[in-house]
């Protein structure tokens, strides 16, 4: 009798335990730029609102410098990128890396900003020491908003540096300029209001480029490979980022303290309000498939200024499943 009632209790254990390991979630491990950063924006939303749990996902965000970053991932280390921006993925394809971009997180915005009274334009800029990370897509970007505007970027002596250094190289004064973008630029004016934003007519010289104002910026970004044989984690990727962007939306004073956890009150506050503005945060997540035109007008933008070569190939523009 014993025994039978041991059995029937082990047989219990199995069947009450399958179901819990079926149900285990897939690790992934994804490369990130250090904050701030947009590719550090909504990561410790999916990790505080377990939304990668909820979705079947354990992620591991991993935190780079730009140029790391890109090393790392063009490499294969990381078959996952959640900093990618197209000029990276788009250059990657030319060089050989094959790798495509599966969703668009942000839009671009960019800025430049100085506390000299003397510089008011972009050319004013010319034979002048400007802060940058250069191994970014926003500084390519920049670029091809600087020469719209007839500035010889050429001319500026950039000071490269990583991302988390450009707020310190503001608030000190340490270069005549410092290009940065969001949500860096809204700390920085948090911190430092009387810094001043040149103008780089973004809408305006977007709409004569290509005809639309929609610019896909920076996403999540794959190895072919790891995408071909996992469009499922995908799908369930693409989800959590969707409803951390959703929830970001709906709460921002929250979300500002998750994104920004040793903020003060007032980078809290200006967090939120960027939140509910969206014209600079510029957050739309979206299905590559789905801004197909847009990116090959990105695409077309990196060639104008000789940073991508030749055309990346179509493969880059990650096709959704059952769109």
């Amino acid at each position: 009798m014993n025994s039978i009632r041991f059995g029937f209790t082990f047989v219990s254990a199995l069947l009450l335990a399958s179901p819990v390991a079926a149900q285990a979630p897939e690790p992934l491990s994804i490369v990130v730029f250090s904050p701030p950063s947009l590719g550090a924006f909504l990561p410790p939303v999916i990790k505080a609102q377990k939304l990668d749990e909820k979705h079947g996902l354990a992620i591991k965000f991993e935190e780079r410098t730009p140029d790391a970053y890109t090393a790392q991932f063009n490499s294969g280390e990381f078959k996952l990128g959640g900093s990618a921006s197209l000029m990276t993925v788009g250059l990657a394809d030319v060089r050989g890396v094959k790798v495509t971009y599966l969703f668009n997180l942000f839009d671009f915005w960019g800025a430049i900003v100085t506390a000299r009274p003397e510089i008011k334009t972009l050319k004013d800029l010319e034979g002048k020491d400007v802060a940058a990370a250069k191994g970014t897509t926003n500084w390519v970007m920049f670029d091809w908003f600087a020469r719209q505007l007839g500035a010889d970027t050429s001319k500026f002596q950039v000071v490269n540096t990583a991302t988390p250094g450009l707020i310190g190289y503001a608030l000190a004064d340490r270069a005549t300029a410092v290009q940065l973008w969001e949500p860096a630029y809204t700390t920085l004016l948090a911190k430092k209001p009387e810094m001043r934003t040149l103008d780089l007519s973004i809408a305006d010289s977007w709409k004569k480029f290509t005809g639309s104002r929609n610019i896909p910026y920076l996403g999540v970004a794959a190895h072919i490979d790891w995408a071909e044989k996992n469009p499922k984690l995908v799908e369930k990727l693409y989800a959590a980022y969707k409803e951390a962007s959703v929830w970001v939306t709906a709460n921002p004073d929250a979300a500002a303290k998750v994104i920004l956890p040793k903020g003060t009150p007032d980078d809290h506050k200006a967090i939120a309000e960027l939140i509910r503005a969206n014209d600079r945060l510029g957050m739309n997540v979206q299905w590559a498939s789905d801004v197909r035109k847009e990116i090959n007008s990105v695409y077309a933008a990196g060639k104008a200024i000789a940073h991508l070569p030749s055309d990346p190939s179509a493969a880059t523009i990650y096709q959704a499943p059952g769109k």
